[in-house]
């Protein structure tokens, strides 16, 4: 058996530092996440004034309940989406001129649906070039609270940067959602939300989140569910078993839930409250599956799919076409340049299994897509990425820990 240890959650990693970041008093973040996203995320927070220091083990963060130390900062926010989206919530909370923005790729990404809420509550803020993109400049006299309606469809971290602000505000949000996509991230939301001091209450499709601030905690981080994805779905592929430590049924990410899939697959899954262990038992199977709720999963079930004794259909993920890149076209031109047939629709993939060829991977500039379609190439020999670096924004050390899975199971480059 091996033990993989994957980093922590760049979901958990963000709303953490926001949360600490508006706390009173001083929050230690245990063992973060160190990538790309998360660097942005608090160097950000820097520039807004807040004082962090990061540490190889643990980030100390010292909250402003009041919001940004500085009257005017300028924040720019990489590739991040969090970074993006949560960051002109927390500082619309406070007072002075926050500039936001943000590399090309996720200027293209949308911030439309959060933008219009935050006017909606009386935030004044300026979209520079294209209407519900970055970059953005807010205007920031406090958020008085109040109701509002949001689309989260696009995305969830639209309703999770307002769930976030909302105890920053005088009166409190009460927040009704038309529609959700990757609804388990906003459980992770009102989790740590608890933890650090406040408790949302939910009425069907509303959500009330009252005022008062939050208070600092002792946090530590859980290992990236999204991450997990690619050990144990090489384990699946290749025979082999690999154990995730600190990542099992009691983990607030809803991405564990892959392991469903692959146990559905024809893989062996023992999930534990605090580990989780794929064994590949030499077969995967065909199968259909909504992946709606855990979408980040679906290129590493895309690259593993050609292996599969039957069709591999993935279903109701639009989402993922706003994602780094439009995953879906992603990872049907991939498909494609191994010679496996794939057909794609608005918001499915479905793949016909057949032995891919090697090839050059298309990264699109997009984690996901290389760190996936390399465990592709823990069977097909000559797959190669176009952008291997890329893996930076939530795995830098992701090739080496890759190299050592093959190093442990015998399996040549």
């Amino acid at each position: 058996m091996t033990i993989f240890h994957v980093p922590g959650s760049k979901s958990v990693t963000a709303r953490a530092l926001f949360l600490a970041a508006a706390a009173h008093g001083t929050t230690v973040l245990r063992r973060p996440l160190v990538s790309d996203d998360t660097e942005g995320f608090a160097e950000g927070l820097l520039a807004l004034g807040y004082r962090v220091e990061r540490g190889p083990e643990a980030w100390t963060i010292t909250g402003r309940p009041e919001g940004p130390a500085y009257g005017e900062a300028e924040v720019f926010c990489r590739d991040g989406a969090t970074t993006a989206r949560f960051l002109p919530a927390l500082a619309a909370a406070g007072h002075g001129v926050f500039r936001f923005d943000a590399s090309a790729q996720m200027r293209r990404r949308p911030l439309g649906p959060l933008t219009r809420a935050l006017r909606d509550l009386g935030v004044d803020l300026t979209h520079e070039r294209e209407e519900g993109h970055h970059p953005v400049t807010v205007r920031a006299n406090g958020i008085k609270g109040g109701r509002i309606t949001l689309d989260a469809g696009l995305s969830s971290q639209f309703l999770t940067a307002l769930l976030l602000v909302g105890p920053l505000t005088a009166e409190g949000l009460e927040i009704t959602v038309t529609d959700l996509v990757s609804a388990p991230y906003v459980e992770i939301t009102l989790a740590m939300m608890r933890a650090f001091g406040v408790e949302v209450r939910r009425e069907g499709k509303t959500f009330h989140v009252p005022p008062g601030g939050y208070r600092a905690a002792d946090y530590a981080i859980e290992p990236d569910a999204s991450t997990a994805s690619y050990p144990l779905a090489a384990a699946a592929l290749t025979g082999n078993t690999v154990t995730i430590p600190g990542l099992g049924s009691e983990a607030l990410q809803g991405d564990v839930r892959f392991a469903d899939v692959l146990a559905r697959m024809g893989a062996s899954v023992d999930m534990s409250p605090d580990s989780v262990t794929v064994t590949g038992t030499g077969r995967l199977h065909g199968l259909t599956v909504n992946m709606r709720d855990i979408s980040d999963t679906v290129p590493t079930l895309a690259a593993i799919a050609p292996f599969a004794d039957g069709p591999v259909r993935i279903e109701d993920v639009y989402n993922t076409r706003i994602k780094e890149c439009d995953r879906l076209e992603a990872c049907a031109g991939n498909l494609r340049r191994l010679g496996v047939p794939v057909a794609v629709g608005r918001d499915w993939i479905e793949i016909t299994p057949a032995p891919p060829r090697a090839a050059e991977i298309a990264c699109h500039g997009d984690h996901r897509i290389a760190m996936s379609f390399s465990i592709t190439g823990l069977r097909t020999p000559g797959i190669t990425l176009d952008d291997p670096g890329c893996v930076k924004k939530t795995f830098p050390g992701f090739h080496e820990a890759l190299a050592g899975l093959r190093e442990a199971w015998g399996i040549a480059r």
